[in-house]
């Protein structure tokens, strides 16, 4: 059982994906706040229930499964249903996510998500990792990789906490700038660390 978290977080495109995954290869347990969010809502699942208890069958893709386009649809331009919505699910993900950490076998476990700071789920974790990148190179990377505007992404990253306010919040920083051959080193160096200090916890 797993007694010490590590938070990891980063804004989008920032690599924190990349970064979980070399973590996992040293044998770390991940616990992934989007699996468990889409968990928590799959079909015949109690939040999927509940939701369409309030929300009505018209939330229901033909498989009988949350569509979630029509979901986004309802909440998007009314904040008391997204106010509803996240009063359901977030102690959900969150029950979900620490019954997750006390399962883990391995000697820490890393949560990684990515509104870490901006939903007060930092106050869950011993400490936290942010994955750093300028915005430009965040904005880049997001364009590339989703074929999507670059004001999109500038609305994304506008929604979430600024950089300066994630760097100030973080105990550890990994700046993601370079190539993934430096990236595995810096994720190696702190696999050792956060290992002393989970023995230690």
């Amino acid at each position: 059982m797993a007694d010490y978290i590590i938070g990891l977080t980063g804004g989008i495109g920032s690599g924190k994906t990349t970064v979980a995954n070399i973590f996992a290869e040293q044998g770390v347990t991940l616990v992934d706040a989007d699996i468990v969010a889409r968990d928590v809502v799959a079909t015949g699942s109690d939040g999927l229930k509940e939701i369409v208890t309030h929300f009505g069958e018209q939330i229901l893709s033909a498989d009988g499964g949350l569509d979630r386009a029509k979901l986004r649809e309802v909440i998007f331009n009314n904040d008391s249903e997204r106010l509803w919505l996240n009063s359901l699910l977030h102690p959900m993900i969150r029950e979900s996510m620490l019954q997750q950490c006390k399962e883990a076998q391995s000697d820490y476990v890393i949560m990684v998500v990515p509104l870490l700071f901006e939903n007060g789920l930092d106050r869950l974790v011993d400490r936290t990792l942010l994955v750093d990148i300028s915005p430009e190179l965040q904005q880049k990377r997001t364009v590339d990789r989703d074929l999507v505007t670059a004001q999109h992404v500038k609305k994304i990253i506008g929604s979430q906490a600024s950089r300066a306010e994630k760097l100030s919040k973080a105990d550890d920083v990994i700046d993601n700038q370079g190539e993934i051959s430096a990236l595995k080193c810096k994720v190696e160096a702190l696999h050792n660390f956060y290992l002393k200090l989970s023995s230690n916890a």
